[in-house]
């Protein structure tokens, strides 16, 4: 299997966390401008989880905002956690929703097949090698069903912990490390095979 992704850094403090949780509160009372500062703070993030999700970057700007716009009318539920992993999980849920074909995949996962080797060292031959490694993670993830994929970029590109996947996306911990674990075997054995299915 290729190397793990580098974890997404982010580098939130917890007074950047409380000031987007007063936002969300404000936005839970009728405040739309705080609207437009949440998604100023965390757009970015949305649409690059969005993207990975769907693997289409036109359906990732349509649930970005679909996340946004969702907001006004469910930030009353909103607990005061830090909003970044509450927005993802909002995100996700759309995302799966929104998908209308099986054939959609993560277009922006190469960084998942990225050879462990120094770059400024390959030749053309290996460069060609990580090329296709990075094709057949590609084909390999475009066949796990939609709900595994999602809580395998969740975990192993967000950097979220199976507890805030599970709350998130409103199943049980079990569900998710179980989804997990598949995502994880099935990709194993599709790149042991040589990505074919």
């Amino acid at each position: 299997m290729p190397a793990r992704p580098p974890r997404t850094a982010h580098a939130r403090t917890v007074d950047d966390d409380a000031a987007s949780a007063a936002i969300v509160h404000r936005i839970a009372h009728g405040d739309l401008t705080a609207l437009g500062e949440l998604y100023t703070r965390y757009h970015a993030d949305v649409r690059r989880h969005a993207s990975r999700v769907l693997g289409n970057s036109a359906d990732a700007d349509d649930v970005t905002h679909a996340t946004f716009l969702a907001l006004p009318s469910i930030a009353v539920s909103f607990d005061g956690r830090p909003p970044r992993p509450w927005l993802l999980g909002i995100a996700t849920r759309l995302a799966l929703r929104h998908r209308r074909g099986i054939g959609r995949f993560l277009a922006t996962m190469t960084a998942m097949a990225t050879s462990r080797r120094d770059e400024t060292a390959r030749d053309a031959e290996s460069e060609a090698v990580a090329r296709e490694e990075v094709r057949q993670f590609e084909r390999a993830l475009a066949r796990i069903a939609a709900k595994k994929r999602a809580v395998f970029v969740l975990v192993e590109v967000e950097g979220m912990t199976t507890d805030d996947v599970a709350r998130e996306l409103g199943v049980p911990v079990a569900t998710v490390r179980t989804r997990l674990h598949y995502a994880r075997q099935e990709l194993r054995a599709a790149m042991n095979r040589g990505g074919a299915w």
